[in-house]
């Protein structure tokens, strides 16, 4: 099926020299003037040569048919300098892909949570050392001691002592959440809490059960009220239903015998809300985007974001996934919602998510207020390793096809040792 491409390259393409100057293309999403720490410029030039390397690799993946769908924007001190939509939201309708499709975000939905968390810190609601304990009298580890310990950090910067994944199993084969995180106490544990790092989605949706308790509100409402609402994510959503409702959504797909197949979107990770239920546009996480790079103190302060982004526990499987990661990370961190990386000597805040038929992917540089998002509604791993060729073009870094993209054939095609098998896609691909 043809790819029709839609770009939108804001003062790059025409030229930079306004990225420079401070006269910019767009306005810039911050209500008011405020105080900032001076932030390292990207030289117009190479920033123009990334942009138009980017939307190069992209068209080669429409052109090689290995999205179904796809949506991406970068932003830069604060604008959104980039646009590209391409493909189709719904294949067997022929409905394309446009900036305002909303998409499921799989894990960037812990992003949310844990601002969210962070907001009623600040209200003096608990603290990120309050124990679950004395929050949820259900809350129980096999271990009495890890139990009485465990804090809302520890759920959030994914070091509760659990192994990864527990439970998600179980969540894909429609056992409740509500009788997971009760089940938690058979469950032995890794190491003791706070002192290794375990991915997970049942425990660190826990979040939700604390905000109610400690609100007397929804989880989701307060999200919309502290989050959406202010920042203008007017179609930013939570669960299966608010997904379909929206006129213009992208279902999931599959690719069966060559062609991208829409399918029926799944509910299992709807129901851990906190960890995986977030559905956004591009439009929406253009937004979200510059205000977690500092651009909407209003709403994030500058404390909260520094208290987010910080470093936690260690995540060394994450240096050696992949090869781009093996030659470009040297440390490797979860923080709050979020993974922070050494990616050639400059930090680099990033998260990817991933449920069946979508994945998605948000990662920003704070030295150069830069940033990119990617939503897809098919999987695959080429688009995905196209973004660290973009980072490498911003930094000035030497040329490397992570993503396989000019190479003759595509990626899956060319013989490549086998990834290991691993059942559940979904965590799969939030190791990479």
């Amino acid at each position: 099926m043809p790819f029709r491409p839609k770009s939108l390259l804001i003062a790059c393409l025409l030229g930079l020299a306004g990225l420079s100057t401070g006269v910019h293309a767009t306005e810039s999403a911050t209500p008011a003037a405020h105080a900032e720490p001076a932030h390292e410029a990207i030289p117009p030039a190479r920033l123009k040569k990334a942009l138009a390397d980017y939307t190069r690799w992209l068209n080669t993946l429409q052109q090689r048919n290995e999205v179904a769908g796809l949506a991406t924007a970068v932003v830069y001190d604060d604008k959104v300098i980039y646009e590209h939509t391409t493909g189709y939201a719904d294949t067997a309708t022929g409905a394309r892909v446009t900036p305002n499709t909303v998409f499921r975000l799989a894990s960037l939905s812990k992003a949310f949570a844990t601002a969210l968390a962070g907001l009623l810190i600040d209200d003096g609601r608990f603290s990120w050392d309050t124990r679950l304990i004395d929050v949820l009298p259900f809350f129980k580890l096999k271990d009495a001691q890890a139990s009485s310990e465990a804090t809302i950090r520890d759920i959030l910067g994914q070091r509760v002592g659990l192994p990864g994944n527990t439970y998600d199993n179980l969540l894909e084969d429609n056992v409740p959440y509500e009788e997971l995180v009760r089940k938690l106490d058979q469950v032995d544990l890794a190491c003791h809490v706070g002192q290794c790092y375990g991915y997970q989605n049942v425990a660190f949706s826990l979040i939700g059960d604390v905000v109610y308790a400690e609100t007397g509100d929804f989880y989701y409402h307060q999200v919309e009220k502290r989050l959406f609402f202010p920042l203008g994510m007017h179609s930013a959503s939570y669960g299966r239903a608010a997904l379909e409702m929206n006129k213009n959504w992208a279902r999931p797909h599959r690719k069966l015998h060559g062609r991208w197949v829409p399918f029926e979107p799944r509910e299992a990770y709807y129901r851990v809300a906190p960890a995986a239920g977030v559905n956004a546009s591009l439009r929406d996480m253009e937004k979200w985007l510059i205000a977690q790079m500092g651009g909407r103190p209003d709403v994030l302060s500058p404390a909260l974001l520094k208290v987010l982004h910080t470093p936690g526990i260690p995540t060394p499987p994450e240096l050696y996934s992949e090869p781009w990661r093996r030659a470009r990370l040297s440390k490797a961190y979860y923080a709050l919602g979020w993974r922070v990386y050494t990616y050639a000597g400059q930090t680099l805040i990033f998260h990817a998510g991933a449920v069946e038929g979508y994945r998605t992917l948000i990662a920003f540089f704070p030295k150069y207020r830069f940033g990119m998002v990617m939503l897809r509604d098919s999987t695959g791993l080429a688009p995905a390793d196209v973004a660290p060729m973009l980072f490498d073009d911003v930094l000035g870094l030497p040329h490397e096809d992570w993503a396989g993209v000019e190479h003759p054939l595509p990626r899956e095609r060319r013989a490549a040792p086998r990834r290991r098998h691993v059942r559940h896609v979904h965590h799969h691909y939030r190791r990479r």
